[in-house]
């Protein structure tokens, strides 16, 4: 029997028309389709009509597959010489884990290749009107992963990096990243926004300072998935909830937003 392949595809941040038209043709093509929880998936049948389906996906704290398994089924369908596609959220190699997959392929002799996707550290904010750069406000952002607290010396760095930073996998580390932030130099007024549920039909946005955004967020029951952004450019966001809107007002910190 001839080896199959595997194409990893990257979802983007969870609506089915944000998928690339290579990542649609790969799963079209498909007999096997690993998807995990924040991937497009809800119409998965429609867009791979000749594939099994199997769930993969990972809850904060509850791993009920875990990644050496993950490989493990993606290799072996792809060894009985099945078209496997290995569907995941946002992009795969911007904390995806994609790489470590790739890399099992490889040692397996498997033939792989990466759709990108398009990252939630990017489309997110954009969905909450929040652009990552703006002339005379930021021309820089920085990615980091919320999923372990950061350090003394990188949130040093971070702090004196200036422009916009965004924060993955967040809300469980929210209070020491917020608060390393402004032990490390940033300002306390710096404004911060929490997008949950970025591009489905409950989105909501919250939007705060530094100093605030830890009350404030337990104020607004936020919840993952959700995406940080922190930074002036926060001030730019149209498309805020109220609440969030009223929030950021009474602090004094919406002075200048459109």
């Amino acid at each position: 029997m001839s080896t199959g392949s595997v194409v990893l595809v990257g979802g983007g941040p969870g609506a089915e028309d944000l998928i690339t038209v290579g990542g649609a043709r790969a799963l079209l093509e498909a007999e096997v389709v690993l998807y995990d929880r924040l991937a497009p998936h809800e119409s998965l049948q429609e867009m791979a009509p000749n594939a099994e389906l199997i769930f993969v996906g990972k809850r904060p704290g509850h791993h009920a597959i875990t990644q050496t398994e993950i490989e493990r089924l993606m290799v072996e369908h792809a060894l009985r010489g099945q078209r496997v596609v290995r569907l995941k959220g946002g992009d795969p190699y911007v904390f995806g884990r994609g790489s470590e997959e790739v890399l099992a392929c490889n040692a397996a002799g498997v033939p792989v290749s990466v759709v990108p996707g398009v990252t939630s550290a990017v489309s997110v904010p954009a969905a909450a009107g929040i652009p990552l750069t703006h002339r005379g406000v930021s021309h820089m952002f920085t990615v980091v992963s919320g999923h372990a607290p950061l350090t003394d010396n990188e949130l040093l760095h971070l702090a004196g990096l200036g422009g916009t930073i965004v924060v993955l996998m967040g809300v469980a580390t929210l209070v020491p990243i917020t608060q390393g932030l402004v032990k490390f130099g940033a300002s306390p007024d710096l404004p911060v926004a929490v997008i949950e549920r970025g591009y489905s039909p409950t989105q909501t946005t919250t939007i705060s300072t530094l100093a605030s955004i830890v009350s404030d967020a337990a104020l607004a029951k936020v919840n993952s998935p959700a995406v940080l952004v922190i930074g002036e450019v926060v001030r730019l966001a149209h498309d805020g909830n109220a609440d969030a809107a009223e929030l950021f007002a009474r602090a004094q910190h919406f002075a200048g937003a459109p």
